[in-house]
């Protein structure tokens, strides 16, 4: 029995699946806040979901804080259990814009399973391309745009992103289901990239400002029928209160201003051509 239930069917012609899954990749609430803005701001129609059973672990050995990354969030008020929160794995559509959008949880288990629940999804419904987004900290200041970096198994796809201001990533270390994912879409003809955004790593919590600054970005690069000014509505009082923040840390402060430093310097050698200011119109992407 396949795990993937359809609630609505859509036909659609060459669509785009932007992924996002929480935990791994999702600092700031990039990866989820992102698509879960997408969604609020197209309304987005919900279609299918992946059963969440096989693939998570709600209990590990160990001590009570190691256990805890596993156990579902539960909230209490006096004595009465108002919730648990388990996984979910959620397709959301907008026909319109030939765009699918996937909030779930990276899987503990059963990655080639789910992995093939979201190819069932793709082939059924035509999807053309997946992106995942996601985010890692850095040394970027909250004062300027996050970084864009890429990977995928297309160079051409690659060469593509290159026009958005987007780089080319290097790195070794744990690997994500997505990588895994990407593994897989070149042999089953499915363009496949991240785009993964540096953002400041002495920040914790939901990042608003960055949230936008990627879902911006990823609205010129698919060409979405979107206002961008709405995109700045939720982000301003998270601003000023950073703002205070920062005005009360003279150590933080002057950590700022050398990260803004060292932002603005690197640009400087940069070839406009190659990599355009982030705010500048650009041509269409070349799937």
């Amino acid at each position: 029995m396949t795990v993937l239930q359809v609630t609505t069917s859509v036909t659609f012609t060459e669509a785009t699946l932007v992924l996002a899954f929480n935990g791994w990749m999702d600092g700031g609430n990039v990866s989820t806040g992102t698509v879960e803005r997408l969604v609020e701001l197209f309304n987005a129609t919900e279609s299918a979901e992946i059963d969440p059973e096989p693939f998570y672990l709600y209990n590990f050995p160990g001590s009570m804080e190691l256990s805890s990354l596993f156990r579902p969030h539960i909230e209490v008020v006096e004595g009465i259990v108002e919730s648990v929160e388990m996984p979910s794995n959620q397709f959301f559509f907008h026909a319109d814009a030939r765009l699918v959008l996937f909030l779930g949880k990276e899987p503990n288990l059963r990655w080639q399973e789910f992995g093939d629940a979201i190819f069932e999804y793709v082939f059924r419904f035509n999807i053309k391309r997946i992106i995942f987004v996601g985010s890692f900290g850095g040394t970027v200041p909250h004062t300027r745009e996050p970084r864009l970096y890429a990977t995928s198994y297309d160079n051409e796809l690659l060469q593509s992103l290159e026009q958005f201001g987007i780089k080319r990533t290097n790195y070794s270390g744990p690997g994500s289901f997505t990588s895994y994912l990407m593994t897989r879409a070149g042999s089953l003809d499915v363009d496949m990239f991240s785009i993964i955004a540096e953002i400041p790593s002495y920040l914790h919590g939901r990042n608003p400002v960055c949230i936008e600054a990627v879902t911006r970005r990823l609205a010129k690069l698919l060409k979405l029928p979107l206002d961008v000014e709405q995109l700045r509505s939720k982000s301003t009082d998270w601003e000023l209160e950073i703002s205070k923040m920062v005005d009360n840390d003279h150590e933080l402060s002057a950590k700022i201003r050398e990260l803004e430093n060292a932002y603005d310097n690197e640009l400087i050698g940069i070839d406009p051509q190659v990599r355009p200011d982030p705010g500048g119109e650009t041509d269409q992407f070349n799937f």
